[in-house]
């Protein structure tokens, strides 16, 4: 009888239709719950992968120092870049992906076959020297903001052990545990959701109303910045990573051989890949408007207009925001080091590896694919040591973007040219539109990369 009222009460169907029992409304409950809310969540989170932990990549220290000096200086202006960066992303990081599930291969190997080694060589040496450069500032840049939480503890100490604890989880966890460490660190970007939402005073109105307008000066200063967003959201190192981890995927479900890998691709593969880069790419842009407007709604409102770094950021945040924001925003640095430099360094690793020809790939263990973790350690030490032969962070940055500015146009053109033949990709071929999408970010980022050198340069 008591067994009886449960059913009705889960059901909303009087028990005396079925038998009443225990199992029966047990399984009854266990059939709500899997076509309920709580499955669709439960699924939707396992489709999710690759997509997430590349878009939130992309917000790394380097990055939240970008949208920080955008919010602190020009205010609520910028916030329409969010809307602008987001479908451009999610159209390239797409066409990675496809490539890698439907070739089997990564990025740099596709170039390989298909065009003159030299320029996969020059952008592959350019994408080292950027993601080198790159790693060096965001280990600063952590140790920077662990120092805003624990004064205490020595620079030197936290850089040292930040490198070799990301190190080590590259080369010695299992690909399928730490796909799913990057997975559920992403989470951490909402750390600067909440550090926007926890700042009082915050005009939501004229939040939302810059959020809709663009407003762009053509002033140089002005170009320059929302050249670097550009640069910041849309990078060489997410094309690399986002193609070689969808072949990671691929092999961890058992799909060993490249002709596996490619006679798995169907439909649904495509659509749930589709899910997945997108749900990523909102993610990324959705952090990136809310740091925007912590900044704009704090530091621009209290006349500080200049900020050199993540960690500066955090710390002007704290008698403006109260300690809470302050605290959420030096954590969320800490993470989106975490899960960015591992990118950086894996990126640049497979990108190297592809071309020569080396074994590679984070499903191997060291042994097996010394050359490719050997590349892995050998841009974490450099990162390493640029923290203490005395080159300016800012200045690390600037020579990075440079550096990104060079290949970013190229290897961009490159990936349209791929996705978009049909000998290559077969019926997973770019549609008409997807195309000129690709060309049209290519042409951006070419205009964007020669004024923010030329900018640099003079």
């Amino acid at each position: 009888m008591k067994e009886g009222k449960i059913f009705e009460e889960v059901v909303g169907t009087p028990a005396k239709v079925l038998d009443g029992t225990v199992e029966t409304t047990r399984r009854i409950k266990s059939q709500i719950i899997d076509r309920g809310p709580v499955k669709k969540i439960k699924n939707y989170w396992e489709m999710l992968g690759p997509g997430l932990t590349t878009g939130a990549s992309d917000d790394d220290p380097s990055g939240i120092a970008t949208y920080s000096q955008t919010g602190a200086k020009y205010g609520f202006s910028f916030l329409w870049t969010a809307a602008v960066t987001f479908p451009l992303m999610s159209a390239v990081q797409e066409m990675c992906a496809r490539i890698g599930l439907v070739t089997g291969r990564g990025l740099a190997a596709n170039i390989r076959s298909h065009f003159p080694r030299w320029i996969l060589y020059v952008c592959t040496a350019l994408l080292f020297i950027a993601n080198t450069l790159n790693i060096g500032a965001n280990l600063g840049a952590m140790a920077e903001a662990t120092r805003l939480l624990f004064p205490g503890i020595s620079f030197a100490f936290l850089v040292i052990i930040f490198t070799f604890f990301s190190a080590s989880l590259q080369i010695y966890i299992a690909y399928n545990k730490y796909a799913r460490y990057l997975k559920w660190l992403a989470l951490i970007l909402l750390a600067y959701v909440f550090s926007a939402l926890l700042t009082s005073g915050i005009n939501w109105r004229e939040v939302l109303g810059s959020g809709l307008r663009v407003s762009l000066n053509l002033d140089e200063e002005q170009i320059v910045l929302f050249c670097a967003i550009l640069g910041t959201t849309i990078s060489p190192y997410l094309f690399f990573w986002q193609t070689s981890q969808e072949v990671e995927e691929s092999i961890s479900q058992g799909e060993s051989s490249v002709q596996k890998r490619q006679d798995s691709v169907n439909i649904k593969t495509i659509k749930d890949m589709r899910i997945d880069i997108w749900s990523g790419m909102f993610l990324s842009n959705v952090v990136m408007f809310f740091i925007i407007v912590a900044c704009a709604a704090t530091l621009n409102k209290a006349g500080i207009f200049e900020i050199n770094s993540a960690a500066e950021a955090a710390s002007a945040l704290k008698p403006l925001a109260g300690n809470s924001a302050y605290f959420l925003f030096a954590i969320g640095i800490i993470g989106t080091g975490l899960l960015a430099i591992p990118v950086l360094s894996g990126s640049a690793s497979y990108a190297i590896s592809e071309s020569f020809g080396w074994k590679e790939g984070l499903h191997y263990k060291l042994k097996q694919a010394s050359a490719f973790y050997g590349m892995i350690i050998v841009s974490m030490i450099i990162g390493l040591i640029i923290n203490f032969v005395g080159l300016d962070p800012m200045k690390a940055l600037i020579y990075s973007a440079v550096a990104n500015g060079l290949i970013a146009p190229v290897i961009l053109f490159l990936i349209v040219i791929v996705s978009s033949n049909r000998k290559i990709m077969g019926n997973y071929v770019n549609s008409k539109f997807t195309t000129i999408i690709g060309y049209a970010v290519s042409i951006a980022m070419a205009i964007a990369s020669l004024v923010t050198i030329g900018y640099l340069v003079t």
